[in-house]
């Protein structure tokens, strides 16, 4: 028997006190797999989502979120915020009277629901990333370079629809925000969302019907949006800036593109597979019924994160790959936290870090919880450190990300000075690279992940952008097989596409 949550009497009680609310139901999912959950719910609908979650290279995260079926959207574009508000399936995109992260901030306090102290801070909220030159919102910076993927500089979705796995209970939770509004016959929308909470529990618990669509053609190698030669003198000029005394450190980057004619959800299948990290991500986005992209990715490292009102921040630098076995990890590991130039990295990225917490935080509060520790990932090992501080205040999520945005770990140090280097010496935008996903959650919580190890699939274009730090000893050779080492896991996923 189905049992939904609240009861009809609680739900109306709320409504007459105009409160935000969810329904939800329970399942159990010790038959069903996030993969094939997303496969039965979502199987070619737009503005949709998965997340997951692996640690150490190894176990799976406690929660798998699937979301879909938004009632709002938010996106920005050259500077202005757009909001399409849903109805019956039909809407369009509304220019905002506000600045863009004005407006971002305006649709978070309106998102707002007391959740159920078991569900997790994602049961709802809004989802979706910014890109990288949504900094100049923030910063003034000089004239960005031409989007050649031609996206959105911010995409977010409020789903109405979220399907959120628990690993430990083996229990699937089906949720539907229900938000507030004047005049409407509540008996009629509680029956209504009741028996979508039932339509969808039958849904899953059918067979899935998933026909993979045969490749028609071979992976292709990719290409780059910059000749190697110009690379190698983007590395040695960056080294005179800081000779000159600009920066200590700048992250330069060049993109890579190829086709790719499978469904992006099978390079998600693959890439989580071959690479599974802290944030694996699909996104399936419709900014118009001509412009359509998806986002495919499996970042290790946190931007920003807001939780119990404690900010975090954990900077990532220093690489090594993973030995054959637990001798040749630990001599790897010897070697990484003994190279000069991986350790004066990440003090750098540390100690922009503690200031980027310390932006937001209480005077006092930051501390360096973890301080050069090596964690193991699936093919490589890094530094790590964990900065945290108590946020002053919790009104503004936008306000508090944009202190840490974009990372140090993919601009430099100082930042506006490496993030104006960039812009002189890469071709193109960065689009959605080293900008962020994550969500804002409706309990005030917030938790982004830095757009590193990810891939844009748009008109059957793969793209994938990945960089390399320069600092004053760094050998350009190495810093370019160090983006070329980078983006292999993406293209390698992209191959297993084809071949499995």
């Amino acid at each position: 028997m189905t049992i939904i949550y609240p009861k009809k009497s609680d739900f109306l009680k709320r409504t007459k006190k105009q409160n935000n609310q969810l329904l939800w139901t329970t399942l159990k999912s010790d038959l069903d797999t996030p993969v094939s959950t997303y496969l039965k719910l979502c199987n070619k609908k737009t503005n949709s989502f998965l997340l997951e979650s692996v640690q150490d290279g190894t176990y799976r995260g406690r929660y798998s979120i699937i979301g879909f079926n938004p009632d709002i959207i938010w996106k920005c574009k050259n500077g202005i915020a757009y909001k399409k508000i849903i109805q019956k399936n039909i809407g369009k995109f509304i220019k905002e009277n506000h600045k863009p992260l004005i407006s971002l901030q305006d649709l978070i306090n309106s998102s707002k629901i007391k959740l159920p102290s078991h569900l997790p801070p994602m049961s709802a909220g809004l989802i979706g990333y910014l890109g990288y030159e949504t900094i100049e919102l923030y910063e003034k910076l000089p004239p960005r370079k031409k989007n050649s993927i031609n996206v959105p500089d911010g995409f977010f979705i409020r789903p109405k629809t979220l399907a959120i796995f628990d690993d430990i209970k083996n229990e699937i939770t089906l949720i539907n925000p229900y938000w507030y509004q004047k005049n409407q016959n509540y008996e009629k929308d509680y029956e209504f969302i009741v028996n979508y909470l039932k339509k969808l529990i039958n849904i899953i618990n059918s067979p899935l019907k998933y026909k993979r669509k045969k490749p028609i053609n071979k992976f292709v190698k990719p290409k780059s949006n910059i000749k190697k030669n110009t690379f190698l003198k983007m590395v040695k000029k960056a080294k005179k800036y800081i000779y000159e005394g600009d920066i200590f450190q700048v992250v330069l980057s060049q993109r890579f593109k190829t086709k790719f004619l499978l469904s992006p959800f099978e390079l998600y299948r693959s890439l989580r597979s071959l690479n599974p990290s802290p944030f694996l991500f699909y996104f399936n986005l419709e900014e118009s019924l001509k412009e359509k992209f998806s986002i495919i990715g499996s970042s290790p490292e946190i931007l920003v994160k807001l939780k119990d009102k404690e900010i975090t921040i954990r900077p990532i630098a220093g690489t090594r790959k993973r030995g054959k076995d637990l001798n040749e990890d630990l001599k790897l590991k010897k070697d990484l936290l003994s190279d000069p130039k991986e350790i004066s990295e990440h003090l750098m990225l540390l100690d922009l870090g503690r200031n980027d917490v310390g932006k937001m935080a209480k005077v006092g509060s930051v501390k360096v919880t973890e301080k050069m520790k090596v964690e193991l990932y699936s093919h490589v090992m890094h530094i790590v450190s964990n900065v945290v501080g108590i946020a002053k205040s919790t009104k503004n999520l936008v306000e508090i990300l944009m202190s840490g945005f974009p990372a140090g770990t993919v601009s430099g140090a100082p930042k506006i000075r490496a993030m104006e280097i960039i812009n002189e010496l890469e071709p193109d935008s960065r689009e959605i690279y080293a900008g962020c996903v994550g969500y804002f959650s409706a309990n005030g919580d917030m938790e982004t992940c830095i757009t590193l190890r990810t891939a844009i699939v748009k008109n059957n274009e793969m793209y994938v952008q990945a960089g390399a730090g320069i600092v004053a000893d760094s050998v350009p050779e190495k810093e370019y097989l160090e983006t070329i080492n980078k983006s292999a896991a993406l293209f390698k996923a992209a191959e297993m596409s084809y071949n499995s």
